[in-house]
């Protein structure tokens, strides 16, 4: 399928979600030079119609491009090309290649990308080929076969203890894209703003300002989002949470603290929007059970396979409440952006065959290890350094001595070949306190010594840039 950008004719990549595609069509179009700087896109309803899809598969492909920096997007003006400079290789014509993972890759919310059970995968995908019903080869769906929903409820339910019938999951290619045709519809029920963890991932809130919701900050300590700051703010009925890992400081929400939260929506007529993105990795101990298992009429859960397989399956869900559905029935459908049905019928085929839990089982030995391998490292190369969060997730809040040059540390450590992210990242409200958010999920046990030694240097390096000797020599 082609479509124009001004004079420029191009067609859109394959395979994958449409709105995958069309955000890989015009990032390459941008990086080769076909789209120059400056150049105007259409409107996001020009767009659609050209394509013959939603309004919404536009707006996100053209917002996930902002957020990356290839696109500009200004209030009342048309979203334009960055006037970013084009490669050397692309101007040759040679193909681009994918940027690669760091060596010492410390980047959180990537799991381990090697682990990924190709062989388990490609039979389940083989026999949904074999076994899909000719009607659901049409194209997508926004659900899919009665059966693999309810594989799927049945999983949830023994594993999260969630309270649904098949009828209440929604499948979707993601909690990004469950949040971005989510948002229109609470926004059409009147919600103006929602409530998020600080610090939280920006990935989400981006998706809900850009769907007309306006994020409002509220911290988060020991045990989890401070739900007393939350009750005074008098005009929102919305809350984003992450209750059984808190991202990224690894708290988890604390009994008095879900009943309050719970309490709270109750009493606002609210909702609560249930982050359950890594809830199977829980170390010591059995994972906590969802907060959707406890109110079920004021939860809506979203889930994914990013984590627990790849975030290249484009699989997630989403359970809500039976009177979001029926509002959401009134709306256009077409806009929903759902999963293959043949991605789906596999992973019913994984976990029909016992693989999905097996495989889980697998990652969390292999995690739990290498967390542990990690922190032993940690306080051996970094003994100033705090870590903290529970023994759970991919990732560790990692807090680095107060005067500590936390950019110089991560711009130090990409010379090392460390992947890093500054805590500072997620914050929504900057604050005085250095640190960084490792992750350990596509770190490579063999490589687990010497990044932590690489980061211990980096911390040190930037120490001594910023000691007052050094400053007053400058």
């Amino acid at each position: 399928m082609t479509f124009t950008v001004g004079a420029v004719e191009l067609e859109l990549k394959s395979p994958g979600s449409l709105t995958h595609r069309l955000t890989a069509t015009l990032r390459e179009a941008v990086q080769t030079g076909r789209l120059a700087a400056g150049a105007a896109l259409p409107p996001s309803r020009t767009l659609a119609a050209e394509l013959g899809c939603s309004r919404w598969v536009v707006t996100e492909a053209y917002g996930q491009l902002v957020a990356e920096g290839y696109l500009a997007a200004t209030t009342g003006s048309a979203t334009r090309v960055r006037g970013a400079a084009v490669p050397s290789v692309a101007t040759l014509g040679e193909p681009l290649a994918p940027q690669p993972r760091p060596r010492f890759d410390l980047t959180p919310g990537v799991p381990d990308l090697a682990a990924f059970p190709r062989a388990r995968w490609a039979e389940a995908y083989r026999q949904a080929v074999l076994d899909l019903p000719n009607d659901l080869l049409a194209g997508r769906a926004l659900v899919a076969t009665t059966g693999a929903r309810t594989t799927l409820t049945d999983l949830l339910r023994r594993t999260r203890q969630v309270q649904e019938d098949p009828t209440q999951l929604s499948l979707t290619t993601g909690a990004g894209a469950a949040i971005g045709w989510l948002t229109p519809l609470l926004v059409q029920l009147g919600h103006t703003r929602i409530a998020v963890e600080d610090p939280s991932w920006p990935g989400l809130r981006a998706v809900a300002r850009r769907g007309g919701l306006s994020p409002v900050p509220i911290p988060v300590d020991e045990n989890g989002l401070e739900v007393a700051v939350l009750n005074r703010h008098r005009d929102v009925r919305l809350a984003l949470v992450t209750p059984a890992h808190q991202f990224p400081s690894g708290v988890a929400l604390s009994a008095s603290r879900r009943l309050d939260l719970i309490e709270w929506a109750q009493r606002v007529d609210g909702l609560i929007i249930e982050d359950d993105y890594d809830a199977d990795f829980r170390y010591d101990g059995r994972p906590v059970a969802s907060l959707q298992g406890l109110a079920p009429d004021r939860v809506v859960l979203l889930g994914s396979l990013s984590k627990a397989l790849s975030p290249a399956i484009e699989l997630g869900w989403l359970i809500m409440p039976q009177s979001l559905i029926l509002a959401l029935l009134g709306l256009d459908l077409d806009r929903i952006v759902s999963p293959s049905p043949l991605t789906v019928e596999a992973l019913a085929v994984m976990i029909e065959r016992g693989w999905y839990e097996q495989h889980l089982r697998a990652q969390r030995l292999r995690y739990r290890r290498r967390r542990e391998r990690l922190i032993t490292a940690l306080k051996h190369y970094l003994p100033q350094a705090r870590i903290t969060g529970l023994a759970a997730g991919l990732h560790l809040p990692l807090d680095l001595p107060p005067t500590t040059n936390t950019r110089d540390v991560v711009r130090r450590g990409a010379a090392l070949g460390l992947g890093l992210v500054e805590a500072d990242r997620y914050r929504i409200r900057p604050r005085p306190k250095p640190g960084l958010v490792l992750g350990f999920g596509n770190l490579r046990d063999t490589r687990i010594e010497e990044a932590a030694e690489r980061l211990g240097r980096a911390v040190e390096l930037s120490a001594i840039r910023d000691s007052p000797a050094t400053r007053s020599s400058r």
